[in-house]
């Protein structure tokens, strides 16, 4: 009788052919080390006035981490960009949510560059009040200038800052000014909150209007018109195309009630579709009469000397917070004082006064 096979399972497994080892221990090892080593500020610098995105991106994130120990080294790389810096035209963009921003940049951004630009586009995304996270979509929404080689877009969180602009944007524009960008576009959230932060950091504010959205100028807040130099009311196409010639007319009557501009300059409105493009060119025309304009007369250098001054003021004041808020001896009198409030036990003015107090060692 023939002797059976002993039964294996199908289960069982069979031992495979070893594998080499193709990454060392060792490389694995200086991989890792390559890779968490952080470039100097001044390899930084470099990169950035050799025009390297990644080294721009690099110093954008480290200027606004909230890192203590970023902040000499953001310094001394912002200190070495700026003799580089101030070379460029700057344009603020607002307007409130579903008006097509984004696809406006894109579309501005795409004709500037055509046009032998550099485009930086420094776009704010809100921030969540209650989770503090950001969506950052403005790359994805976007698609086409951010493959372009000549423009640059940075997403950022606008954190709780009065405006929905970003913490550190004021020093991201003298970055990108240094890595050769021209033409510098900041994006404003556009939910309704006070839009002075980006007034104060730019050369020309635009203001980005749809028309038939019932709101043509009871919607539009007094403050947000008179800092306005070019309205420009986007989805002028197909059958909008009437409605938008309606909405620049009341605009323009409505423009001529403000007062007189230090510039010299008559704010004006215009039409133009994101989607089809037409409008586009006469929104650069516009912008190029106001720089000109601006700058035969000094407006130009004046206005940027008061910004300076003002962001040194602004400035003072958010390290004086952010001192106040991270020294160790204020936060638990700060946590005592908050309950003390919410209790009536003190006035709100009363514990302020004693905090501070405390913190200037009085």
């Amino acid at each position: 009788m023939e002797k059976r096979k002993p039964h294996t399972s199908a289960l069982n497994e069979k031992s495979g052919i070893t594998q080499p080892e193709i990454i060392s221990k060792t490389s694995i090892e200086n991989i890792t080390r390559l890779r968490r080593k952080q470039p100097t500020a001044d390899e930084l610098v470099k990169g950035i006035l050799n025009g390297n995105k990644t080294a721009l991106s690099r110093a954008i994130t480290l200027v606004e981490s909230t890192n203590p120990l970023h902040l000499e080294k953001a310094t001394t790389v912002i200190n070495q960009c700026l003799p580089h810096a101030n070379k460029s035209v700057r344009i603020g963009i607002t307007g409130v949510p579903g008006v097509g921003k984004s696809t406006f940049i894109e579309a501005f951004g795409k004709y500037l560059t055509s046009k032998g630009h550099k485009v930086a586009v420094l776009a704010v995304d809100p921030s969540s009040s209650m989770s503090h996270g950001s969506i950052l979509g403005d790359k994805t929404r976007m698609e086409e200038l951010v493959k372009d080689e000549n423009a640059y877009i940075r997403p950022s969180a606008s954190g709780d800052t009065l405006g929905g602009v970003a913490r550190k944007t004021r020093e991201a524009i003298i970055l990108c000014e240094a890595c050769g960008f021209d033409t510098i576009i900041i994006e404003t959230v556009g939910v309704g909150q006070s839009e002075t932060a980006v007034h104060s950091m730019v050369d020309f504010f635009l203001l980005l209007k749809i028309a038939g959205a019932g709101d043509e100028l009871q919607g539009i807040k007094r403050g947000i018109m008179e800092m306005a130099d070019l309205i420009v009311i986007n989805k002028a196409d197909g059958d909008n195309v009437k409605r938008a010639r309606l909405a620049k007319t009341e605009f323009n009557r409505a423009l001529h009630l403000f007062p007189a501009k230090g510039s010299g300059w008559q704010p004006k409105v215009t039409t133009c579709s994101a989607i089809t493009h037409s409008g586009i060119a006469d929104v650069w025309t516009v912008v190029s009469e106001y720089f000109e304009l601006a700058k035969n007369n000094d407006y130009f250098d004046a206005k940027r000397a008061e910004q300076n001054s003002y962001w040194l003021t602004e400035t003072i004041n958010e390290q004086l917070k952010n001192n106040f808020y991270s020294r160790e001896d204020i936060t638990p009198l700060l946590e005592q004082n908050k309950k003390a409030v919410q209790n009536h036990e003190i006035s709100p003015f009363a514990a302020a006064q004693f905090l501070l107090e405390k913190y200037f060692n009085k």
